[in-house]
């Protein structure tokens, strides 16, 4: 199967390649929207990382999970259950080395239900589009998520914020929803209103 590359785009490891196969299932996030995405973290997060726990559900080539690592966090959980694209992501933990990554082979919603607590500062979600993955993975983020975190989002069709959720930031690249939003504690009860795509809706406003 033929590979192409992307690079990680900040941090302690900036530059190191990602291969990708080719196919369908794994689309990464473009460069210039990650590099959206941690400017906007550093933001929220007063430019600190260290000591955050970031929880890359729907991880693919790693290039959210691998990048959050890049930038200092103190955990980068990863988790996927394709096999190719879990033979990829070991090949670039061995070759960071990094204590903060890990690795969990498996269903995104078996990983939220076997929660003990929740102990993540960011989710991040980026699930194949054109599916209901998103619906389905929502009720259960209070499981994985303190109240107050942060849930990143990228989708084929315009974000419609949730009531209950605090948006933060938002923007479009091509086809390329995404959004930051602020976890709501209340949000765990509120769950079937918790995500909407509608090509026809407004998205939110982008901000850097």
């Amino acid at each position: 199967m033929k590979k192409h590359q992307i690079r990680i785009v900040g941090g302690h490891y900036r530059r190191t390649p990602i291969s990708v196969p080719e196919g369908d299932h794994l689309r990464p996030t473009p460069d210039r929207v990650r590099e959206t995405l941690f400017n906007w973290l550093a933001h929220f997060w007063d430019g600190t990382f260290a000591g955050r726990q970031v929880l890359d559900l729907f991880a693919g080539s790693g290039a959210l999970g691998f990048e959050a690592a890049s930038r200092g966090v103190a955990l980068a959980q990863l988790v996927e259950q394709a096999p190719a694209a879990l033979a990829g992501l070991r090949a670039v933990q061995a070759r960071l080395k990094a204590p903060a990554i890990r690795i969990h082979a498996g269903d995104a919603l078996a990983y939220l239900r076997a929660q003990p607590a929740p102990a993540f500062d960011l989710v991040l979600l980026d699930p194949p589009f054109g599916s209901d993955w998103l619906t389905r993975v929502a009720p259960l983020l209070g499981k994985a998520l303190r109240p107050g975190g942060l849930v990143y989002l990228e989708s084929g069709a315009a974000i419609d914020a949730p009531e209950a959720w605090r948006p933060l930031r938002a923007g479009r690249a091509g086809q390329v929803h995404y959004a930051l939003m602020q976890f709501a504690a209340t949000q765990e009860n509120r769950n079937n209103d918790w995500f909407k795509t509608d090509p026809h809706s407004s998205s939110l406003s982008e901000s850097a």
